[in-house]
């Protein structure tokens, strides 16, 4: 029995999943309406470049479209960008705008993604910033043309990036996390610390291990931040990067499942007709039910195209979303890329280059299967490595056959 199409589908999210359900949509040969909601009012950008090459001015904000204004109508959307969705009912299958209007739909995708997170306080503050959309990226730039003196709180990518590109640009910078390692998260603490003297013979001081209390104003703008075990560092610029949190607010209330995300089931689906890809997507691992929320590129393109595959076909018929993630990361001259996760891994092991080298590929185990590689400016030895990470291979036998 072949499930019912949709007459009508709404997009809720203007990003990279958004714009990746829409196209997939269109190229599986939807051809009824389609309705694309996005927050801002630009046409859908690309966010990883706003840490390195827009904020080093290497870019200019028309690199970042992700299609042009030409790709986009020839998709036939009905687009609402600028009026955020305020409200969800599953009931009369209607999304309400900030503007007042609402949207029908027969299946909605949520694709609205992430916003940052802010020390409590400091929202409005000047001199104080975030880095997650094309305005944030923007006035941190233009800050840091003054070449002030930046503390950066957080060393995730974000964090790290941003620090990079402000040394390169001739600021002083002072980078505070409060793990071990900058990105100690994602990369442990051995290839962390390879990172942390990167950075350190770049001319970065860092601290390590410590939480920021405040930020510290003066004639009501940043002045600096006081660490938690007391110590106080000044700055002319903050900038927040301690990660982001799911868009989910406007959807209390509709009946669909929230909590770390929009809580699906493994093919994307909410219930409801309600679908999500992307930042905002919490799913379980079809093999092993571990609950998931990846806050990649890449993997919102993936699950956008899964999702759009996954409405025409039907709940009933809808396939599992199973894929490597991968991430990028560049810092100074390094290349920095992630198959898999790292998160959890029990063990690392490099397995071609060294540290001395500056390029390398490391495994990472949890219990002895390979759960992630990572690679540092080797990027066509870590390719080989991905269907090991697929797989979740054995560790011993990938590491002695490398």
């Amino acid at each position: 029995m072949t499930a019912r199409r949709p007459s009508r589908i709404a997009v809720v999210g203007a990003s990279a999943a958004g714009l990746s359900t829409v196209e997939g949509l269109r190229r599986q040969g939807y051809a009824g309406p389609l309705t694309l909601i996005g927050e801002e009012e630009h046409l859908p950008y690309d966010r990883p470049p706003l840490s390195k090459q827009l904020l080093s001015g290497a870019w200019d904000t028309a690199r970042l479209q992700l299609r042009s204004a030409d790709d986009i109508e020839a998709l036939g959307l009905d687009l609402r960008l600028g009026s955020p969705a305020v409200a969800l009912d599953t009931r009369r299958q209607e999304v309400a705008l900030a503007d007042g209007s609402r949207v029908g739909y027969d299946a909605l995708v949520v694709a609205t993604g992430m916003r940052a997170r802010r020390l409590p306080g400091t929202e409005g503050v000047p001199g104080v910033h975030v880095l997650r959309t094309l305005e944030d990226a923007l006035a941190l730039r233009e800050a840091l043309a003054a070449k002030p003196h930046l503390v950066v709180v957080g060393g995730g990518f974000i964090g790290a990036e941003a620090a990079a590109v402000a040394r390169g640009l001739g600021c002083g910078v002072t980078l505070v996390t409060d793990t071990a390692q900058p990105m100690g998260d994602a990369l442990g603490d051995e290839l962390g610390a390879m990172l942390r003297a990167v950075h350190t013979e770049n001319g970065v001081r860092i601290a390590t291990g410590v939480l920021v209390d405040q930020v510290i104003t003066d004639g009501g703008r940043a002045r600096g931040v006081r660490l938690a075990d007391g110590r106080i560092l000044a700055a002319d610029a903050v900038l927040v990067g301690i990660g982001a949190q799911p868009n989910v607010e406007w959807l209390a209330g509709s009946g669909i499942p929230i909590g770390n995300g929009v809580q699906c089931d493994a093919t994307l689906y909410a219930g409801s007709g309600v679908w999500a890809v992307g930042d905002v997507a919490c799913w379980p691992h079809p093999r092993t039910g571990e609950p998931l929320r990846i806050e990649h590129r890449t993997n919102a393109a993936e699950q956008g195209l899964a999702v759009a595959r996954n409405i025409l076909a039907g709940p009933e018929l809808a396939t599992p979303f199973d894929s490597v993630p991968y991430v990028w990361s560049d810092q100074y001259d390094l290349k920095i890329q992630i198959y898999g996760r790292t998160r959890g891994a029990d063990e690392v092991r490099i397995v071609q280059g060294s540290f001395d080298d500056g390029k390398l590929v490391a495994l990472y185990g949890k219990n002895g299967r390979v759960c992630a590689a990572v690679g540092i400016n080797m990027m066509r030895a870590l390719r080989g490595y991905r269907a090991q990470v697929a797989q979740a291979a054995v560790l011993d036998e990938v590491e002695n056959a490398a």
